[in-house]
């Protein structure tokens, strides 16, 4: 991957898909929808192997601190009477799992005894790659055999990964991270916010083999004065996809974000 272009509409993921399909045939919107951005990462390199970089270590004596919920307007009244056609409940006829799974090994994932997870909410998340697993919690990383358990990396500080990168990537350490494992092209995708300044960032790092541990293609994405809240990314044949909650100048909600990472290129 040399460069990622990112498309986002707000709340219009279906306009993306032709667009990622076939660039010269895009479909003609509703009337009032609105129309897909299309942008390039503003900077962009590819690291040095991750092992030969050294771990900047958690603060394992910081001061606990909280990541602010940005509030999304309600409803004023909402009635009682509405069914969750998502939710999952145990049918008394089959009251256990209808997939058995096996334990293969547990081990102590990243905080206690590695270091103390200051950060509240802790925002856990891991993915399972072909030789090893990477687990991220607010606000470090780190990556594991995933046969042993063993800790072949960090943990560190989530901003590692950018180290060199230069920008709020490299200095800041906001979290929100998100990490993923690509099974189709065998490479990781590992992703955090930089919120602490203007313009709003998100950082974006994709492995160049399926070892957690070897070099990355970095980017950063801006969004102005629009705070993207509440990352969530996930793998798809055509794209990456990640959604945020969009606050305008950082604290009035203004809708929610759907982007496609062209993951091709």
């Amino acid at each position: 991957m040399k460069r990622i272009s990112l498309c986002c509409a707000s709340l219009c993921a279906v306009a993306l898909l032709p667009i990622l399909a076939n660039a010269q045939k895009q479909p003609s919107l509703p009337a009032g929808a609105q129309k897909p951005e299309v942008s390039t990462a503003v900077r962009h390199d590819i690291s040095l192997p991750l092992r030969s970089i050294v771990p900047i270590p958690p603060e394992g004596n910081e001061t606990p601190h909280e990541h602010p919920v940005k509030a999304i307007p309600q409803p004023a009244e909402r009635s009682a009477n509405i069914v969750d056609r998502a939710l999952q409940v145990a049918s008394p006829t089959a009251p256990t799992p209808l997939v058995a799974a096996t334990m293969i090994t547990s081990f102590d994932g990243v905080g206690i005894p590695n270091y103390g997870v200051n950060a509240a909410p802790p925002d856990t998340n891991g993915a399972v790659g072909a030789t090893q697993y990477v687990q991220w919690v607010n606000e470090a990383y780190a990556v594991y055999d995933k046969a042993t358990g063993n800790i072949v990396y960090g943990p560190a500080n989530g901003n590692t990964l950018w180290t060199g990168f230069g920008g709020p990537c490299q200095t800041s350490n906001d979290g929100d991270p998100i990490v993923q494992y690509d099974k189709a092209a065998n490479r990781w995708v590992m992703t955090q916010f930089a919120v602490s300044s203007t313009p709003y960032r998100q950082c974006v790092a994709v492995s160049t083999t399926s070892d957690a541990t070897g070099s990355y293609n970095r980017y950063e994405y801006t969004y102005g004065t629009g705070f993207n809240d509440y990352p969530k990314l996930g793998v798809w044949p055509d794209g990456y996809y990640i959604t945020y909650n969009i606050f305008a100048n950082g604290a009035t909600f203004s809708g929610s974000k759907v982007c496609a990472f062209d993951r091709a290129s």
